[in-house]
């Protein structure tokens, strides 16, 4: 489907209406035909909107709608801004509209992207958990983002601080493709403190919003994004979720959709673990390891763990009973002395090598874990 020039305007005029969602923005063009047909029957009916378009939008909107006439013209200005920041404005059923999408119920009926839109033909993967992640977690999430993206798995996620930021880094580490879908507008990076990642998934990949410019971050475009991440995914794989985590959400979008939901198992006692044990005992795959994943798509893995054994294996002897001593949770300095058996000078000298040989991580101050490589 093509779309003309004014009829695009009229649709970023739509977009840019408080309260429109994806559902009562398909109904509006449903009963009107056509975006600019939208426009102008609230134009010319600001004082009263027919009955049937009454019967599905609340007062709010109403107002919205009947108040956003008036700012049109400073909408047409903000659209021809849109270009000049590097941003398109896709349209639902315009050729380069995810088909992904086009399957869900409430597909949306704008896109604002930054960047690139995931490859239709390419696997895709959902790589997503809680915000206050462990550094097993992030370890994880960036490790499964890692290996998906070099077998040619493409890795979206919401570029939430915690497992989403590490799917990414993973991903782009990989040399892979990762896409972010966003909860505010497209010109705004959120968190802040992601400005850096933000500009890295633009180069290599993509940012996605259903928001415009200056739409500001709220609680409650969060949720609603997640289905756009489930939509534009084969799979959901969540790696730590607490029992109550937005993550859930996105796994329950995911099924409704139709898609694989897996999970990483964790420890009983491990609140940030609940979720993914929840899931687990309702039937949502289990995964240990990428190439769980990769078996989904009937994908042979590249890379695997022969390249971690023979780095191990050519260890120096008190490397190795340091390295035995770690694990994926944290250790302080004076409990991996104390359990290494080697004297404390050797055992500084082998975690020092340890973590240049990018076998080890600190992830605080005098604490290590094994790296996930």
């Amino acid at each position: 489907m093509q779309y003309s020039d004014r009829e695009r305007i009229h649709a970023y005029w739509l977009s840019r209406v408080d309260g429109i969602g994806a559902v009562t923005a398909a109904k509006l063009y449903e009963s009107c035909g056509s975006f600019e047909g939208i426009y102008e029957r609230v134009l010319y009916n600001r004082k009263k909107l027919d009955p049937f378009i009454c019967s599905f939008l609340g007062k709010a909107v109403k107002k919205g709608l009947e108040e956003a006439v008036l700012l049109f013209k400073q909408r047409v200005e903000e659209y021809d801004r849109l270009e000049k920041q590097g941003v398109r404005f896709i349209l639902c059923g315009e050729a380069a509209y995810p088909k992904r999408l086009m399957h869900i119920y409430d597909k949306p009926m704008w896109l604002f992207v930054r960047g690139m839109l995931p490859e239709d033909a390419k696997p895709s993967a959902a790589v997503i958990g809680a915000r206050s992640c462990t550094p097993y977690g992030r370890q994880e999430a960036e490790y499964f983002g890692r290996i998906l993206a070099e077998n040619g798995v493409q890795v979206v996620s919401g570029m939430a601080l915690g497992i989403d930021q590490a799917g990414h880094k993973g991903a782009m580490d990989g040399g892979g493709l990762t896409y972010a879908v966003m909860g505010c507008g497209i010109d705004t990076c959120y968190p802040p403190s992601g400005i850096r990642l933000h500009a890295r998934i633009r180069e290599q990949g993509g940012i996605l919003s259903e928001y415009g410019l200056g739409v500001p971050p709220t609680a409650s475009h969060f949720p609603i994004r997640n289905r756009i991440i489930s939509g534009l995914s084969d799979l959901v794989l969540v790696v730590e979720a607490r029992k109550r985590s937005g993550s859930l959400i996105t796994a329950d979008l995911a099924l409704e959709q139709g898609k694989e939901v897996f999970a990483l198992p964790g420890r009983r006692i491990d609140p940030l673990s609940e979720g993914c044990n929840r899931l687990i005992a309702q039937g949502a795959g289990i995964v240990t390891k990428p190439e769980d994943v990769l078996d989904f798509f009937h994908i042979k893995c590249k890379n695997s763990c022969k390249k971690t054994i023979k780095s191990v294996n050519a260890l120096a002897k008190s490397e190795k009973m340091v390295y035995s001593c770690l694990d994926s949770q944290p250790k302080h300095l004076e409990a991996v002395m104390k359990s290494c058996g080697v004297t404390a000078g050797e055992c500084m000298t082998a975690l020092l090598n340890l973590e240049m040989q990018g076998l080890i991580l600190q992830p605080m101050n005098q604490y290590y874990v094994r790296k996930i490589v």
